[in-house]
């Protein structure tokens, strides 16, 4: 598994994340299994939420339950969580209070008293920067956030945010998979008319995180779209693409879900893959992707053969 320095931190992060939001259900023994294959792998860096479960902070709770972490054991895990999704409604709630509330409750639910990264989940358009500001500084100063990202935000509306926040804001999670790419096909293709992809539709989100140091966390990384299935054995949808998939991966000696990370990874911009699955062997299998370096001929194949265009 490779690792880098998340910029803006001294948190030395792997390529792949463990995602948790689907463990509500799972047994104290699945939940164990999972994190330990995961670890095994060279993942020690998990991803949660407020919202994941079947109530807030349910997911956080069902985490804790079953590992039971000492105070020692907490610290070889970097754990991130994210909050302003009220599932009521829904709506998004950025105030100072709805922040404080809901990160006092995930170390209540996760049984810990710092989070290493706090993200705000999904843009809020009744954000008032000054009250985010006051929240960060606030749990900054208590020491129970390390630090501090954003997930979905475009980069305006990241700008908006650091008028005044002062902490940096290290990590956007955005939606990003081979086939549901925009933020990365746009570029490939801008300024030719008449083309649906070269529409600009995010504000530039990879290259304005590129030169920022803002790291991009992959979410949904083998779904086709927003959650309407996986690309990967889907013949009829992406019958090429799955032709190319299956190549690669005999060729490497990965599984296809190995090449579908190597292809994010694979990305300058050193991006992170968060997997939601809660299968161990899936894990390992993503995982795998993370040490084969894809040559540009065979990244391009994959793009071109997902229905992007390459002009």
């Amino acid at each position: 598994m490779k690792t880098f320095t998340l910029p803006g931190t001294d948190i030395v992060a792997p390529d792949v994340i463990l995602g948790l939001m689907r463990i509500q259900e799972k047994s104290d023994d699945e939940v164990r299994e999972l994190v330990r294959t995961a670890r095994d792998a060279g993942i020690a860096f998990l991803d949660h939420a407020d919202i994941y479960g079947d109530r807030p902070h349910g997911c956080e709770e069902r985490f804790a339950e079953a590992l039971d972490l000492t105070p020692a054991e907490r610290e070889e895990y970097v754990i991130q969580t994210k909050c302003g999704i009220v599932k009521d409604g829904p709506y998004f709630d950025f105030s100072y209070e709805h922040i404080i509330e809901s990160v006092n409750g995930s170390l209540a639910a996760l049984r810990t008293d710092y989070v290493d990264i706090l993200l705000l989940h999904r843009p809020d358009a009744l954000v008032e920067p000054d009250e985010v500001a006051r929240a960060f500084d606030e749990l900054a100063a208590a020491g129970k956030v390390r630090a501090f990202g954003v997930s979905n935000h475009t980069p305006r509306q990241i700008e908006l945010l650091k008028r005044s926040v002062t902490q940096p804001l290290v990590v956007n999670q955005v939606q990003l998979s081979i086939t549901h790419s925009p933020l990365i096909a746009q570029g490939v293709a801008a300024n030719m008319a008449a083309l649906d992809q070269s529409i600009d539709r995010d504000g530039g989100i990879l290259d304005y995180c590129r030169l920022n140091d803002i790291t991009l966390q992959a979410w949904s990384p083998f779904q086709k779209g927003f959650f309407d299935g996986v690309f990967l054995g889907d013949r009829e949808a992406f019958p090429e693409l799955n032709e190319a998939i299956d190549r690669l991966a005999e060729k490497y000696g990965v599984t296809p879900l190995g090449i579908a990370t190597a292809w994010i990874t694979r990305h300058p911009a050193q991006m992170q893959v968060v997997l939601g699955t809660t299968t161990p062997s899936r894990v390992t299998e993503a995982a795998a992707g993370s040490d084969v370096t894809l040559t540009r001929a065979e990244w391009y194949e994959l793009f071109r053969t997902s229905g992007h265009t390459v002009p």
